[in-house]
């Protein structure tokens, strides 16, 4: 078409394409036209059942186009009343994209794609109907089907504002429209005019409307008729969209404002073109339309000129500052603020050169009736009545930053509708799985969580096409609807509904062409639709392709990986075959012959080797409730073979014959997996099992603790990942035969949490009735609390690993999670219902508990006990909705407030007493209101502030003063649904709420023009929120527990458009220091040179006058904790000494980049020490033992016991490992012992002369002095000073308080430095000639690492919190000053710890973060050029050498980068920020994941090789060069339970807490072997007496009670035994290693048999006593006077001890003696000493008792004289003792630390004390040559001598 001047002035399209003929349009279904009797003209009627199958398409060929270029698109028609319709526009953008735009009265909500555009549309009512009455209730349409009256409708829609707003594309013309059931249509047209249908020619003549203007009256061919004298829209609606109205959303087609148009027009006297409208954005749309200014058209009535306003006035909370003054506004704006302030809108431009945006007052607007969710706030001003604001989201507002605020990070769940749902990526990196609404894709490696949100109900099921391109999702609930994604874009390319209830299945073909569900239709019949998803991803839409109702129950179905076409499903009592046909859905059933009662659960073809193999070799699997496995022909449809699977203990049955069942109970399988080498299973009693393709036998298995409701195998048959009924979900690594739990959950609704900020360990307590603990920064559940009373609310002590939880029952329980012991219960008469609140003061003091009937108790929370002191009846609100947290504590520890004695009240009572200090009615509050105000929930803000802040039932946010009860602020409308919780930051800036399953965060002071921001994802309501300790992120809780991070900016990095909010009476007292401002120093003695610098203003008095009567110290000290410390400060006095407060103040609050002052030592001596948040610092491990004082320790050169290895390297220890390559120097620490080795000799050397755990080590460059560092059991640590040569002790230094965090040496060696920890943070120079201190200095925060300058022996540099040290040793004579330069941590890197530091040669300081950036600075200027982030966690080791940079972190990671240009940069060029790990400036050469936190690290001149030590306990060797990693040492990381030497002493075995077994090689001390149990401890291990080391076998006890047999010879586990119910605390092998005999923590001892697992014979006699004992012994036993040849004994913690006389052949086992030794009871602390018996292996008639008694001895006893023959006397209780089987040895361990070697004969004793802790084991070995200790996990081996 040349020309488009026939389109003018408009284009019937009807009549344009002969619409009656149906030679260029084309229709389907139910469409007929009739004549209206309405309208008075044929009209089209589309109808049908579903919209996608009756319609009228213009034009008829999709490659043609109408080409219609009309900006505005008119539609005139009739939705049929309770019915759906559709309409579809496929338009052209002047790019040449074809966008389809939609709408239909059955969207729910406006979608948005680069080509497609859905829009909901509301219909509207007849006038005066009960329809249009809801429709103005509500101000908006009807969603859903039509109303019964509704009525013609002329809709004219903006295609080019439509594409301009939405899509950022340009209108070319329209290319075809889709008219699809269910309406009535008379006529639809195109026009570039703005035609109004109520204005008739005659009336638009009058007006002086023309085409010419760009408007005019409808057309009479596209008019409704219209009775003389009547209006227009008294019969008919006409919409405009996008609306005309104010009130309207942009999102959704609705009719606007009901006015006649032809009145605004005839009341303006003008000709217009279009009405400048304003618009509402909802958050879908909002980013589109921040550019686009929002415009408003005063109201038609208004004939005054609208007043310009040009400020509001400033509102704020009223305090003492401003009671004597007010604002003077001028009359106009005291005016608007009496009769309130009405919708601030914008008006567009009139010109083209006016580019500004005018705000306008509409005084009759007083209260916006718009029903979204208002900004609207009261705020106390200096009027006499509160001022009502109503914010606009006008362009030029101010609003919260950054936007958005939170973004979810993590989110701890599986499952919510379904746990048979998780889907591997093809690459097997990835698993993609369902947690209620979101869709989580979880990184195998690297744990990190991306996410698919928008659904808005629980996923219940997903599909992935072969290639994982697309994944399909369907959600539940009446309104199911699938989405197909992008999987790697993350973006939603199409969604529909399905017409169903709910859809439980879903399956892609291996192309993603077709997509298959099963569902439920509205009569629950089953309903299998079948889409067709090929042009998806290129931006098409998804069609049906085929549906069929049928009547057999389907559990799920497949799509066959090799044919789209042909799909197969199960269920109960069939199997099916499906097969597309002409577009036809057909099945048949498959055979099942005596089988047609089964109850199939799952269906698996097996792969096979290409796509191309014959339809007849297919073989299809599946499995039932009942055990059978069936294998089935896909060709013929029938059943090939029946397997029925078995336990492991009974043999698998073939059944390719018919078959018998009487073979017992089978295994109910749930899902099954097939893979080309081997099938696995999920059964019911919760193993994951793999099988060969014959199921002949189960080569592996997984146990989990619930049913195993899904598995699947990746692609290369390596993973199989299983998912558990109740939350659980890991993968088996196969190969390694290593099951890693990937995610646990709650499988109900969390009802409250509480997080611990020192540990990063988060509880919870949920509606399934447990208590969890998790960690928060892997993710893992850490302990699991099951009670048959439900739990409600759960609180952490805010110091100790301590929490509290209340229960349903009304009790209140106290756990020490450390201990993993019950500490208290109170069962309280007064709490006779729920607890609804619980809370810890702030100091840890006290606790406070609340119950559903009113009660409330305090508990003294500094004892053990949590004994009450006090409980007042009737005084808090009864009702359970306000649990969890019903209580608050104020930050200050000085009051308490809740809810009643009604739920009216809020009161304010004291901490201490609970005496009652203030009542606030909220209820009278409003007094306007017509119903009474509730509160809901209370929090108060920060202690400073005096605010306290209640959520009512109005959804209102109240800030009352806490002092007076005044109601300061009022914020309304905050939620759509009630207020849940409520949670202010630290900083007193941000407020956090949620409301059902909205979770929004506002500016505190809601100073700004849009003061929240809101975000979604929880699909049930919200129980609690809150800020982490940190204030990093925020935690959420409901269905599951969402993480988010806090991305609001720092408070000196905020732009200038948006100020921090402030408190009005907490004015900054501490100017910005000006950049060329003279420094302050600091100095190592006397006082600052210069005098502290006074603020540039008068400080302003706090006012105290209506506080209680206390001193200002107690004041001080009490806000100090709280708010900064600048707000303390008192006001400066004529005193020419500044106060040491004064001088903190300096410190704390200063900016400036080159910050130096000084602070004398004493200075924060009152301060309490909080422990920094990074893993850099040393944190000694918890123990609860004393080093003995005064051990007899023997002459040097007669020690019966010489250490001759030590097993193991404390990860615990930070900078603990030293190398010197060039010497071949190597040492490191383990417990209280430095190792020292040198590599060319191999000979290791053991340092003996600490007693407490080694923190840091330290060499001298030339490697002749060591120095090592640890804590000590007096008030003062100790540092050892060791000539490496000689091994000896040189020196001793006994200087800092707590434990010592770094050492160093100078370059030439002269000076040495050590640092303490944040105890006493000082920094002490020493002089390495007698070491004797000449220096030191005390700082205000913890110090973290520090470190001499290579190039220069008197500068060095040590980091902390927020800050880099540079000091220079400055020297007078025989005087040593150091000189201090602080500087702050540059802005780009936030608020963080500098962790390390190390130097290059070139002048520059490279220092890290707890945040994973690297901070370069220049030496000479302390000016930092260039940070960029290295590493997403902390980083704690730093080691630069020439041009490479080595980084370590508690990421695993061990990074090496090229840093040769960061060397080369000049100083002057600074680079804030670079991201990325290679940008031309910084390149991430290599990098190696290794076992655990790096935490020392020691290389090469040229970091090529080098020694890096983990948390794990293991000690690295690595080399760049071939990117390899040795490991060097190995050690467990967690308490080592015991160890036993293998009879051949070839071997030993430890196990551990960790469920790992390991066996090391004597005498290299080599890990050979470990075995590795997921989530149990393994708490005994023993040896077979084979002496063979093929035949050599160990058999390990475990927590959850098994038992499991390992071979050496194979590394395999070759039977797992399951005789206990409760931990295993002894397990041994009898002497001919036919038996084995293992004893429980309830004190049953189970016989049983090694070779079939049969548990033989139970024994009773110690039931109730944990066994502590078991010990075997080749003994004939008839001179006893029974018949054996075997005697074995039990001891139990009850103080018995059992001998037994056995023969295991002939089934005999009778006891032989029996031993009961009284004890007075304990009363000490803890729990008593562990009774321990041991046959004596020279005679075995002696049995010998150690444990609690009248006395600390050990007693022998002769079995033949039934009596004690004699007693040695000890001076501690006994932990553990062994005999010698020569030299009439015992080894004898203590709590006291002491190793006690006793010589039986004489009592002859020596006593050796090498442990940092309470010894657990000591094992000789059979032949008396070795002895093994064992104190947590330091592990000693001695070699016994001569004594």
């Amino acid at each position: 078409m040349a020309s488009k001047g026939w389109q003018h002035p408009y284009v019937n399209i009807f009549k344009h394409v002969r619409l009656e003929d149906w030679k260029r349009s084309t229709k389907e279904g139910d469409v007929s036209s009739y004549m209206n009797k309405t309208l008075k003209c044929s009209v089209f009627s589309i109808r049908g059942p579903v919209p996608a199958n009756s319609y009228i398409l213009v034009p008829q060929n999709s490659n043609h186009s109408l080409g219609l270029i009309g900006r505005y698109f008119y539609l005139l028609f009739r939705p049929t009343p309770g019915k759906y319709f559709v309409v579809h526009l496929d338009v052209s953008t002047k790019e040449n994209q074809v966008v389809r735009i939609s709408f239909s009265n059955m969207f729910k909500e406006f979608k948005c794609t680069p080509t497609s555009l859905q829009f909901p549309f509301l219909c509207g009512a007849a006038k005066d109907s009960v329809y249009e009455n809801t429709a103005k209730s509500t101000r908006q349409g009807l969603m859903g089907p039509a109303p019964s009256s509704v009525r013609w409708t002329c809709l004219m829609m903006d295609l080019q504002y439509i594409l301009s707003i939405y899509l950022n594309h340009g209108y070319s013309y329209l290319k075809s429209i889709k008219l699809c059931a269910n309406m009535t249509v008379k006529n639809m047209f195109t026009s570039d005019l703005l035609l109004d249908p109520g204005i008739s020619f005659s009336e638009a003549k009058l007006m002086g409307l023309a085409s010419s203007q760009g408007t005019g009256p409808m057309p009479r061919e596209m008019s409704f008729p219209l009775p003389k004298g009547n209006s227009w829209h008294d019969f008919y609606d006409y919409i405009r969209f996008p609306s005309e109205g104010t009130k309207l959303s942009l999102d959704s087609i609705q009719k606007g404002n009901s006015q006649p148009e032809a009145e605004v027009i005839g009341s303006q006297k003008m000709p217009v073109r279009e009405e400048p409208r304003s618009v509402n954005i909802s958050k879908t749309v909002q980013d589109r339309l921040s550019l686009i200014q929002q415009i408003t058209t005063p109201k038609s009535h208004l004939r005054n000129q609208i007043p310009l306003v040009t400020n509001m006035p400033q509102l704020g909370v009223a305090t003492n500052y401003q009671k004597n003054g007010c604002h003077n506004y001028g009359n106009h704006q005291q005016q608007s603020s009496c009769c309130g302030l009405g919708q601030l809108t914008f008006r567009p431009p009139c010109g083209a050169d006016d580019r500004g945006a005018h705000v306008y007052l509409h005084p009759e607007d007083r209260f916006s009736k718009n029903e979204e969710e208002s900004k609207e706030e009261f705020v106390c001003a200096h009027i006499p009545q509160p001022v009502h604001l109503t914010s606009s989201n006008g362009k030029g507002e101010k609003k919260l930053i950054p936007d958005p605020i939170l973004r979810l990070s993590r989110i701890i769940g599986f499952g919510g509708a379904t746990t048979k749902y998780a889907l591997w990526t093809k690459s097997g990196d990835a698993v993609v799985y369902p947690c209620h609404a979101i869709i989580v894709s979880l990184k195998i490696c690297s744990k990190q969580q991306s996410f698919f949100t928008g659904h808005t109900d629980k996923v219940s099921a997903l599909a992935f096409n072969g290639n994982t391109t697309l994944l399909a999702s369907a959600q539940t609930g009446s309104h199911s609807v699938v989405r197909v994604w992008d999987y790697h874009q993350r973006n939603c390319l199409a969604m529909f509904r399905t017409h169903a209830h709910s859809l439980s299945s879903l399956s892609f073909s291996y192309s993603g062409g077709l997509l298959c569900g099963v569902g439920k239709d509205k009569h629950d019949k089953t309903m299998v639709v079948v889409w067709n998803t090929r042009k998806v991803s290129k931006g098409g839409e998804v069609t049906i392709l085929a549906k069929a109702h049928t009547d057999v129950d389907i559990l799920t179905m497949k799509v066959a990986f090799f044919d789209d076409t042909r799909m197969v499903s199960c269920g109960q009592d069939n199997i099916r075959l499906w097969r597309m046909r002409n577009g036809k859905l057909l099945s048949c059933p498959v055979n099942l012959g005596e089988f047609h009662s089964v109850n199939f659960t799952d269906v698996a073809f097996q792969e096979g080797p290409s796509f191309n193999q014959c339809l007849d070799d297919r073989t299809l699997f599946a499995s039932s409730r009942n055990g059978f496995i069936f294998e089935i022909d896909y060709s013929r449809a029938v059943i090939t073979n029946v397997r029925k699977l078995l336990p492991a203990q009974q043999q698998n049955v073939d059944c390719r014959e018919k078959m018998a069942f009487n073979t017992g109970p089978g295994i109910s399988i749930n899902c099954i997996s097939v893979s080309s080498s081997f099938c696995c299973t999920g059964s019911e009693d919760g193993f994951l099992r793999l099988w060969p393709l014959d199921f002949s036998t189960v080569f592996l298995e997984a146990e989990h603790k619930g049913p195993v409701s899904l598995v699947s195998v990746t692609s290369d048959s390596l993973w199989v990942l299983a998912g558990t009924s109740n939350g659980a979900m890991g993968f088996l690594d196969v190969h390694n035969r290593v099951y890693n739990t990937l995610m646990r959950s709650h499988t109900d609704a969390v009802l409250g949490f509480s997080m611990d900020g020192i540990h990063h360990h988060l509880t919870t307590a949920s509606a399934d009735g447990t208590v969890r603990i998790w960690n928060m920064d892997t993710l893992q559940q850490l302990y699991d609390f099951v009670s048959e009373d439900s739990p409600c609310s759960v609180v952490f002590h805010p110091s100790e690993q301590v929490f509290s939880c209340g229960f349903d029952s009304g009790v209140v329980r106290v756990f020490d999670i450390s201990s993993a012991k019950l500490l208290a219960e109170h069962v309280l008469s007064q709490h006779r219902g729920k607890v609804v609140g619980l809370a810890f003061s702030p100091d840890g003091e006290f606790m406070y508990s609340a119950d559903s009937q009113g009660s409330l108790a305090l508990y003294n929370a500094s004892v053990e006990d949590h004994s009450v002191i006090k409980v007042v009846c009737n005084v808090v609100a009864r009702g359970t909705e306000r649990a969890p947290d019903a209580l608050a504590v104020s930050r200050n520890n000085r009051c308490l407030a809740f809810i009643g004695p009604s739920e009216y009240i809020v009161t304010i009572a004291d901490s201490r007493s609970l005496d009652e200090l203030l009542h606030v009615d909220v209820s009278i509050l409003d007094v306007e209101s017509p119903r009474l105000d509730s509160a809901l929930k209370v929090c108060f803000s920060v202690a400073a502030t005096e605010h306290l802040l209640v959520a009512t039932s109005a959804n209102k946010i109240l800030w009352l003063s806490t002092k007076t009860g005044r109601l300061l602020r009022e914020v309304s409308k905050v939620h759509k649904h009630q207020c849940s919780s409520l949670a202010v930051s630290d900083d007193c800036r941000f407020l956090l709420t949620a409301g059902h399953n909205v979770l929004k965060v506002w500016d505190y002071n809601m100073h700004l023009g849009v003061n929240s921001q809101m975000f979604i994802g929880h699909s049930q309501p919200i129980r609690q929120v809150s800020f982490t300790p940190d204030q990093l992120s925020v935690v959420s809780v409901g269905d599951a527990i969402f993480i988010w991070d806090f991305l609001a900016y720092p408070v000196n990095s905020l732009p200038t458009s948006c100020s921090p909010p402030k408190v009005s009476h907490l004015s900054a007292l501490q100017p910005e220091k000006p950049a060329d401002e003279t420094s302050e120093v600091w100095l190592s003695k006397g006082m600052p040179r210069q005098s502290a610098p006074l603020p540039s203003a008068p400080l302003p008095r706090m006012d105290v006058s209506t506080l209680d009567q206390v001193d200002q110290s107690a004041l001080d000290s009490s806000f100090s904790d709280d708010i900064p410390s600048a707000l303390t400060v008192p006001a400066p006095t004529t005193n020419a000494r500044p106060a040491a407060s004064f001088l903190k103040v300096t410190e704390l609050n200063s900016t400036s980049a080159n910050d130096t002052c000084h602070i004398d030592t004493g200075e924060f001596s009152g301060k309490k020490s909080v422990r920094p948040n990074c893993y850099r610092h040393f944190i000694p491990r918890f123990k609860i033992s004393t080093a003995h004082q005064a051990p007899v320790a023997p002459q040097p050169g007669e020690e019966c016991v010489k250490l001759k290895a030590v097993i193991g390297y404390n990860g615990n220890g930070r900078g603990n490992m030293v190398w010197r390559p060039e010497q071949g120097l190597f040492a490191y620490s383990c417990g209280c012992v430095v190792v020292v080795e040198y590599f060319h000799t191999g000979r290791p050397r053991h340092l003996q002369g600490h007693s407490e755990e080694i923190s840091c080590l330290a060499v001298t460059n030339d490697a002749q002095i060591l120095a090592s560092a640890s804590g000590s059991s007096n008030s003062r640590s100790l540092i050892c000073i060791w000539h490496v040569q000689s091994g000896t002790c040189q020196n001793t230094i006994s200087y800092h308080k707590g434990e010592v965090q770094s050492l160093a040496f100078s370059r030439d060696d002269r000076f040495f430095l050590s640092a303490g920890d944040f105890s006493e943070p000082v920094v002490a120079l020493w002089s390495t000639r007698a070491f004797q201190l000449l220096s030191s200095i005390s700082v205000s925060g913890p110090i973290h690492d520090l470190a001499f300058s290579p190039s220069s022996a008197s500068e060095l540099g040590f980091v902390g919190s927020q800050r880099v040290n540079f000091c220079l040793i400055q020297s007078h004579g025989s005087i040593v000053d150091l000189k201090v330069h602080r500087v702050t941590a540059p802005v780009e890197v936030g608020n963080v710890e500098m962790t390390a530091l190390c130097y290059h040669m070139d002048s520059i300081l490279f220092t890290a973060t707890n945040r994973g950036h690297i901070c370069s600075w220049d030496v000479s200027t302390h000016h930092c050029f260039m940070t960029w982030e290295a590493n997403k966690g902390e980083i704690g080791v730093l080691l630069c050498r020439e041009n490479r940079l080595l980084t370590g972190s508690n990421t695993r990671w061990l990074q090496l980068w090229d840093v040769g240009a960061v060397l080369r940069m000049k100083p002057e060029e600074k680079v804030e920020r670079v991201e990325g790990s290679g940008t031309g400036m910084v390149v991430l050469a290599q990098e190696i994941m290794l076992d655990g936190t790096t935490v020392s690290a020691a290389f090469d001149s040229t970091v090529d090789m080098g020694i890096v030590g983990t948390t794990a306990g293991t000690l690295w060797y690595i080399n760049w060069s071939d990117n390899s990693s040795v490991r060097l040492v190995s050690g467990h990381k967690t308490k080592v339970n015991d160890i036993v030497f293998s009879s051949d002493e070839r071997h030993f075995a430890t196990c551990s807490e960790d469920g790992s077994v390991r066996v090391w090689l004597v005498p290299s001390n080599e890990l050979v072997v470990q075995f590795q149990v997921l989530n149990q401890a393994c708490g005994c291990v023993c040896w077979s007496p084979s002496s063979s080391s093929d035949k050599a076998c160990l058999a390990a006890g475990y927590s959850d009670g098994s038992l499991r047999i390992f071979r050496l010879a194979s590394s395999e586990m070759e039977m797992k035994l399951h005789p206990h119910r409760v931990a295993v605390t002894s397990v041994l092998y009898s002497t001919d290693g036919h038996m084995i005999l293992s004893a429980g923590k309830n004190g049953l001892i189970a016989v049983s048999d090694p070779v079939n697992g049969t548990t033989i014979r139970v024994i009773k006699d110690h039931k109730g006593a944990s066994v502590t004992t078991i010990q075997c012994v080749k003994e004939q036993c008839k001179k006893f006077g029974l018949e054996g040849n075997e005697m074995w004994l039990a001891a139990s913690a009850d103080r018995r001890v059992s001998v037994w006389a056995a023969d295991w052949s002939r089934d005999k086992c009778g006891l032989l003696d029996w031993l009961t030794f009284p004890a007075p009871v304990y009363c000490e602390d803890g729990s008593p000493p562990p009774s321990l018996a041991a046959i004596c292996p020279a005679d075995p008639s002696l049995v010998v008792y150690t444990g609690y008694g009248e006395e600390k001895e050990l007693l022998f006893y002769s079995l033949a004289k039934k009596q004690i023959t004699k007693k040695i006397a000890l001076p501690h209780w006994a932990t553990c003792f062994s005999l010698s089987s020569v030299r009439q040895l015992i080894a004898v361990g203590s709590k006291e630390r002491v190793l006690k070697l006793i010589k039986s004969s004489s009592g002859r004793f020596q006593d050796f004390m090498l442990h940092s802790d309470s010894l657990q084991k000591c094992h000789f070995s059979s032949s008396g040559r070795f002895l093994f200790t064992l104190s947590q996990n330091e592990i000693l081996l001695w070699q016994v001598q001569d004594f």
